[in-house]
């Protein structure tokens, strides 16, 4: 427990935030241009094969990056636009894709009907 006199010379300091997505600059979302794109496999429990993307920001720094969705057009040097929302399997990657805005288009390999609006699907009506 402090004294007064002590609180008097040193007052107590607030803890001070910390900003999780460091690399968008407090901003939803950011351009950048793919460097390579790549699979690998994810934690423990499960088993599959994750794509993944190193992307380079408007704002200079390398990220790995989730590319969301079954199948995808992305190759070297293509332009994307980044969100935040990490991938709970897979350590290091705290960033994802958002389908249909430059040169990531949002068509996939199979018709979705149910989680279409995070990827940019417009409804099917009958």
């Amino acid at each position: 427990m402090n004294t007064v006199r002590q609180l008097c010379k040193n007052p107590r300091l607030s803890r001070i935030k910390k900003c999780r997505v460091k690399p968008l600059k407090k901003c939803p979302q950011k351009r950048g241009i793919c460097l390579k794109v790549y699979t690998t496999t994810p934690k423990k429990p499960n088993s599959a094969v994750r794509k993944i993307a190193k992307v380079r920001l408007s704002t200079k720094q390398k990220i790995l990056v989730n590319i969301p969705g079954q199948g995808h057009n992305l190759q070297e040097y293509s332009v994307v636009l980044v969100r935040g929302g990490r991938v709970r399997d897979m350590p290091g990657i705290r960033f994802r894709l958002i389908r249909g805005v430059y040169d990531f288009s949002n068509q996939e390999k199979f018709l979705r009907k149910n989680k279409r609006s995070k990827h940019g699907i417009t409804k099917i009506e009958k």
